[in-house]
């Protein structure tokens, strides 16, 4: 398993956001939906862009260039002009640490995958 640390599971509030750089992997979003940690790559699929630099609202990330929306969960492309799907990270949480398995798609990714569009 490839652990990557992304925070302290009490420095990351509900319902905020933050960008890891890791020299391995590059930057990865991580995010607490309601005390719930998801990770994401933090590059917008559509356009050069930090989605840490976006708006989260509810399991929603708007990229700050042109707008386009993803499912955190999931990492699915939402709206336009976003189209390709987020890099998704499986999380491993302990009692004090976050952390992404880099090399494993998070649980909600893989059954995106293999829904219908």
């Amino acid at each position: 398993m490839s652990r990557v640390l992304l925070c302290q599971r009490d420095e990351l509030a509900p319902g905020s956001l933050k960008k890891v750089t890791h020299g391995d992997v590059g930057d990865i979003c991580v995010y607490n939906l309601g005390g719930t940690f998801y990770a994401t790559a933090d590059m917008c699929t559509h356009a050069t862009a930090s989605l840490a630099e976006g708006d989260l609202e509810d399991d929603l990330i708007t990229c700050p260039v042109h707008w386009g929306q993803f499912h955190v969960p999931s990492g699915k492309a939402m709206t336009f002009p976003c189209e390709k799907h987020l890099r998704t990270y499986r999380i491993i949480v302990t009692d004090k640490e976050v952390y992404a398995d880099v090399a494993l798609e998070s649980e909600e990714a893989l059954v995106a995958a293999q829904s219908p569009v």
